[in-house]
């Protein structure tokens, strides 16, 4: 009898540890830096996010591209046409696999850097990066993985130097950078 009931309390304690955790959308940030005329830096965000960590460590977070937000409404909709072409490509998605040790460990108003690997399909192609990122256990049914560093992403590498000359043309500049670091607080509950 004591055998199971130890069983039964060992259930409670790791199954809660162990559960998928679920992308709070609007209470998360993609952000990326757009770079034009060499030194001239502008802060745009993406609004509509998805995704979460699986029980095995799993984290996917899908990105609604039409839903750029640069604060300029004409801006908005040439990057969705001439740089996302999100009506051929509407999401990007980025998958990596945190150490399942460091989700099970992690108590209560802890956190701990971690560096992965990490692959982001974007623009009908797929690439490996690495991010660096810092996980947060603020409560029991709250976990947060943030940039601990920007990670760069070469537009180039994604096909997307088209539409960046397409976007550098239709308002005249003389460049815009490919080279885009983007950051993240990304908001899990349970």
């Amino acid at each position: 009898m004591g055998y199971r009931w130890w069983l039964i309390v060992l259930a409670f304690v790791v199954s809660p540890v162990l559960a998928e955790w679920s992308l709070v959308g609007e209470e998360s940030v993609l952000a990326f830096i757009s770079t034009k005329k060499g030194d001239v830096a502008e802060v745009h965000t993406f609004s509509k996010l998805s995704g979460n960590v699986k029980k095995s460590g799993q984290l996917v977070i899908n990105i609604d591209l039409a839903s750029v937000e640069t604060q300029v409404s004409v801006r908005d909709d040439r990057m969705r046409e001439m740089l996302f072409e999100t009506v051929s490509f509407p999401s990007a998605k980025l998958t990596a696999l945190l150490d399942r040790s460091v989700l099970q460990e992690l108590k209560v108003g802890q956190s701990k850097a971690v560096n992965t690997e990490a692959t982001l399909e974007l623009h009908g192609q797929r690439k490996r990066i690495t991010v660096d990122a810092l996980v947060v256990r603020p409560s029991q049914t709250e976990l947060v993985v943030a940039s601990l560093k920007p990670v760069i992403v070469n537009a180039a590498e994604f096909g997307l130097t088209e539409g960046v000359e397409k976007l550098r043309a239709v308002v005249g500049l003389p460049s815009i950078s490919l080279a885009v670091p983007v950051s993240f607080v990304l908001k899990f509950s349970r």
